[in-house]
């Protein structure tokens, strides 16, 4: 998913669930608004609350990749069928001026 598909997608109603598997200093330092924080170690836990069912849409991001293409490869392992990742993560989205949660 695009940065602008995302921002869009954000802007006219919850469609897709933001999971965030960043650390906790990362997301407090700045997400994306919205974002469920889901460290890659409590991916399963923190997907299970955050979404209805496991085809609900979710979006995971982490700064660079490497964490969220681990958490969505987890994630379908155990089920999850609608799972996408933020082209460009969060350093892209940043960048882009995009808004930035903190806290």
């Amino acid at each position: 998913m695009t940065p602008d598909e995302l921002e869009i997608s954000l802007k006219s109603g919850p469609t897709h669930v933001v999971l965030d598997v960043r650390s906790s200093f990362e997301f407090k330092s700045g997400h994306i608004p919205g974002a469920i924080h889901s460290p890659l170690v409590r991916i399963l836990a923190s997907t299970e609350t955050a979404t209805q069912s496991k085809r609900d849409p979710l979006v995971l991001v982490c700064e660079h990749g490497p964490r969220a293409q681990l958490a969505k490869m987890l994630l379908k392992w155990h089920g999850y069928k609608n799972l996408e990742l933020l082209h460009g993560h969060m350093a892209h989205w940043r960048r882009s001026g995009r808004p930035v949660q903190k806290g």
